[in-house]
């Protein structure tokens, strides 16, 4: 019996999916089923995935309808209780099944099982994150997973594992949230179960800089309603610091678009010893200097320049 589930979403991946494919063909461990979920590409991303014949591979096809949708149906689809995750252009080393499987065995019961990965950027270089308050060569139950997710987050799409049967108490990926849904999961997950880490680095989160800086504007965005963890923050301030992170990062966005209303209303609900001083005179620039910054910290980004200002 398989012992994964595989789940990837793809929307018009063409260039990268077979790569991705290959990379979980290559794994180590073979005990899995791979379930795509095709969601209304317009490329030849699906008959590159029909060049494989594998029958570990299931193909399912939806109308486009985002990540959450996609990810949700292959939940649905998945017949093994480890439901491993993967972008359609990203990449596992032959490893990263191996890994995460040993992480269950010694570290059972918890809602998040994840390794380790490297941030790979559009001129070729790579960096491996530092998580806040553990060194390199830490395993086992993070203390404090939203303390340790400060600097770079514990999880990400690519480089976890959830239970099944976590889905079934939690909830599905929110369809209404397009942009943050993975964040919201990873959130609504950590509050209520442990989360352990390896110490291996096993997945490569690929051209790192045109997925973290999005080319959609914030006002065609829909966020994650902060109001939905308004309970948990108020008795977890590791959770309020970690949100006031992204509370200061969308006022940000909001204030470079001219959506000053939108950006003092985040700006007003954060405590504001949660965020750096560097941060805050940041954010009461003027407009027109802090679209300057913002261009000059995409083209440091593209060099392999890799800071926030949010530490």
């Amino acid at each position: 019996m398989a012992f994964f589930s595989i789940v990837i979403p793809l929307y018009n991946k063409a260039d990268y999916i077979e790569n991705t494919i290959n990379s979980v063909i290559n794994q180590t461990f073979t005990d899995y089923e791979i379930i795509i979920i095709n969601d209304g590409s317009t490329d030849n991303s699906v008959s590159n995935v029909l060049r494989f014949n594998d029958s570990r591979i299931q193909l399912y096809n939806q109308k486009n309808q985002g990540a959450s949708l996609a990810r949700n149906l292959g939940i649905e689809k998945a017949k093994y209780n480890y439901i491993a995750f993967l972008d359609a252009d990203d990449l596992w080393m032959p490893n990263h099944l191996e890994t995460l499987k040993n992480l269950i065995q010694n570290f059972p019961n918890v809602g998040v099982f994840a390794s380790r990965y490297e941030l790979v950027f559009s001129n070729g270089k790579n960096y491996i994150p530092k998580f806040k308050g553990i060194s390199s060569d830490f395993e086992g139950i993070i203390s404090d997973y939203f303390e340790t997710s400060l600097t770079y987050p514990i999880a990400t799409s690519s480089s976890i594992v959830i239970p099944k049967s976590v889905f079934k108490k939690i909830g599905y990926f929110k369809p209404g949230i397009s942009s943050g849904q993975d964040v919201d999961m990873w959130i609504r997950i950590a509050t209520k179960y442990p989360v352990a880490l390896s110490n291996k680095v096993t997945a490569s989160y690929l051209h790192y800089i045109e997925n973290s800086l999005s080319k959609t504007p914030i006002l065609e965005k829909t966020l994650k309603d902060f109001n939905d963890y308004k309970q948990e923050e108020e008795n977890n301030p590791s959770l309020k610091k970690y949100l006031d992170i992204y509370r200061i990062e969308y006022a940000l966005q909001y204030k470079i678009a001219g959506e000053d209303k939108k950006a003092k209303e985040l700006y007003n609900n954060i405590l504001k010893e949660n965020i750096p001083l560097k941060t805050k005179s940041i954010y009461l620039l003027p407009r027109h200097l802090l679209i300057f910054l913002l261009k000059i910290k995409k083209h440091l980004r593209k060099k392999g320049f890799n800071f926030s200002i949010y530490q």
